[in-house]
């Protein structure tokens, strides 16, 4: 949570700088403000409470699974608050992500089982506290993505906007939460402050925290808050590809290969009609005989 205060810090400083060099434009700050970023920061701080609530409560193939479901709540989303349409194809392809996600942590539960009886019998047991904060951070964090898509409007904060405003108003409660936990404590009694390397590695994990913040709204401004979130779940797929080549632990077996490469056709076969659908040239009547369709 400390490295997060370090990453709002930081979001603040460089856009404010930015600001007063004309690097960058948004709004100056009135009353109007917000209402317009209303509800982004209490949806952060519940994305945050409830993430950092969930991982120890369930297992990790349990767990990402179940993180999964951001992708179809995200497009719920979508439809719900942006008015969006999207058509059977890509609605098949987003659940094809979800059920390789299931294969291939039905073989992590299997192998546990088959390493520890007892860890097992904890794997598959029913923790109802921690499936409804896994559940509220995937509602949150598809939240998230739906409602910055819809505030980096140029016509509300913009993207500089959204990004600098959140950061302001949730830097104090953040900070609050902190303390209130003893992670504040914990941090700035930490005995490497004065070791110039990790001072320096904590300075650029900041920097760096921005420019993660920075592209995911980049992201979701030049597409869609569902192929942000489907983006994401490309690139933790193609981690476990790497990890199986360099990481020396993967463990082989077919069902949870089978189900990585679904997860990966999923969600490759949405990025292909997504660009598709972005590329194909508008033909003569198409507007007035198409039916609602998303831009991603």
């Amino acid at each position: 949570m400390f490295l997060g205060i370090g990453q709002m810090v930081a979001t603040i400083l460089i856009l404010y700088v930015s600001k007063l060099n004309k690097i960058v434009h948004f709004p100056d700050f009135d009353k109007s403000i917000p209402v317009k970023l209303f509800p982004l920061p209490l949806i952060y701080v519940g994305n945050h409470l409830s993430g950092l609530s969930s991982t120890s409560k369930l297992s990790l193939p349990m767990f990402t699974v179940l993180r999964k479901f951001t992708i179809p709540l995200t497009l719920l989303l979508e439809i719900i608050i942006l008015g969006k349409r999207y058509p059977l194809n890509i609605i098949v392809s987003v659940f094809a992500i979800i059920l390789g996600a299931f294969i291939a942590a039905g073989f992590s539960v299997f192998a546990g089982s088959l390493v520890n009886q007892v860890k097992t019998m904890s794997d598959m047991s029913f923790n109802l506290e921690g499936y409804i904060f896994v559940l509220l951070n995937d509602i949150f964090t598809a939240a998230n993505g739906v409602y910055t898509k819809q505030k980096i409007d140029p016509k509300e904060l913009g993207k500089y906007g959204v990004l600098f405003y959140n950061a302001c108003f949730m830097v104090i409660p953040t900070v609050f939460i902190s303390f209130s936990t003893g992670d504040f404590q914990q941090a700035t009694h930490f005995q490497h402050w004065t070791n110039f390397l990790f001072v320096f590695q904590f300075i650029l994990s900041c920097l760096f925290g921005f420019l993660l913040m920075y592209s995911t709204v980049l992201c979701s401004h030049y597409n869609s808050a569902l192929t942000t979130t489907v983006v994401g779940a490309i690139k933790n797929i193609s981690i476990a590809y790497i990890g199986m080549l360099i990481g020396g632990d993967y463990i082989f077996s077919m069902l949870n290969f089978v189900g990585l490469n679904v997860c990966m056709a999923g969600g490759l076969r949405y990025s292909f009609l997504t660009l598709r659908g972005n590329s194909k040239p508008a033909q003569p009547g198409d507007e007035e005989n198409a039916l609602p369709v998303s831009k991603s």
